[in-house]
């Protein structure tokens, strides 16, 4: 990944409590690496906690943005994480407004509950972790079991083994910018 490949681009990387440490530290250091400004966004504020302890401060409330604000979004998985921004309304229609705009995602593990619940999954190709295949399915997904999947400007990974396709990908697919309109 080259430095500056980013220059210029606002990344929203948004997450909760019990976000996987990894997948949340690992992709924010490549993006920021590669010269983007990542603005931490949650369903609170102060500070949020990895299911391992990271502690990450929090930059603003997802109901404090816009995707209008952002060249793209990160989604960290960890189990807690996205069950719970799933839940959240304003959180769901913000991942949704960025496929409408068709900005590119990147969502790990099981950060692609979110986009279950956005209902944008129709028609593409991801993965996810194993347990949220029939999920994906449901949605209209077609999962593959594969280290990096990108469609249209969404990427996906299984894991944190996956990290590094998954940031070098994320850090490609931010740097191209909105993408043309998936077709199925």
């Amino acid at each position: 990944m080259e430095e500056n490949t980013l220059q210029g681009k606002k990344i929203a990387l948004l997450a909760t409590d019990g976000f996987e440490d990894s997948e949340l530290t690992r992709p924010l250091e490549a993006v920021q690496k590669a010269g983007a400004t990542v603005t931490v966004v949650s369903d609170k504020t102060g500070e949020i906690s990895g299911k391992d302890g990271t502690a990450v401060t929090v930059d603003t409330t997802v109901d404090q943005v816009s995707v209008d604000d952002f060249d793209g979004l990160l989604l960290p998985g960890g189990l807690a994480n996205p069950d719970k921004m799933r839940t959240n309304a304003t959180a769901v229609s913000f991942v949704r407004d960025f496929f409408g705009q068709h900005k590119p995602v990147a969502a790990i593990c099981h950060a692609p509950w979110l986009l279950v619940e956005a209902d944008v999954l129709d028609g593409r190709r991801v993965t996810s972790w194993p347990s949220l295949k029939t999920d994906i399915i449901n949605a209209g997904g077609d999962w593959v079991d594969e280290e990096v999947v990108t469609d249209a400007g969404l990427v996906t990974s299984r894991n944190p083994d996956d990290l590094d396709a998954f940031c070098s990908k994320a850090v490609e697919e931010f740097a191209e910018g909105k993408h043309a309109e998936q077709t199925a």
